[in-house]
Parts: C-alpha cells; structure tokens; sequence
C-alpha cells in the first residue's frame, strides 16, 4: 500500500511541477513579449526623431546658399 501511496505522491508532485512550470513559462513569454513591444515602440519613436532631423537638414542645406566656387591659383 506504501508503494501505491507514493507512486499517488509522486505523480502529484509530477503534477504539480507540470503546472507551476507552465505557469511560470507563459509569464516568461508575457514579459518576454512586453519587452519586445516596448523596444518596437522606441524604434518608431526614434526613427521618426531620426527622420524629422534628416528633414530639418536638407531643408536647412537647400535654403542655404550654395558656396561660391574657388579660384584656381595661377602658376607664377
């Protein structure tokens, strides 16, 4: 009966495990995918910063005067 009884345990504990297990493995995967949302979020953000500055820039280069040529130096 003692067999039984811990083979009755064991299984339980097996059980158990099973479940905690599972538990803690879909909370990995939640935090898992709230990280990964939360770097695509400052990506955006960043490459929209990123854009807007690329367009300040060549707004700023095209509205500037372009620089008067150099001269070539005559040979003496």
């Amino acid at each position: 009966m003692s067999d039984e009884t811990d083979a009755r345990t064991r299984s339980e504990e097996r059980a158990e495990r099973a479940e905690r297990m599972a538990k803690e493995g879909a909370q990995a995967m939640a935090e898992h995918l709230q990280s990964v949302k939360a770097i695509d979020e400052r990506t955006v953000k960043l490459r929209a910063l990123r854009l807007a500055k690329e367009a300040a820039e060549a707004e700023a280069k095209a509205a500037a005067p372009a620089p008067a040529p150099k001269r070539k130096r005559s040979a003496s």
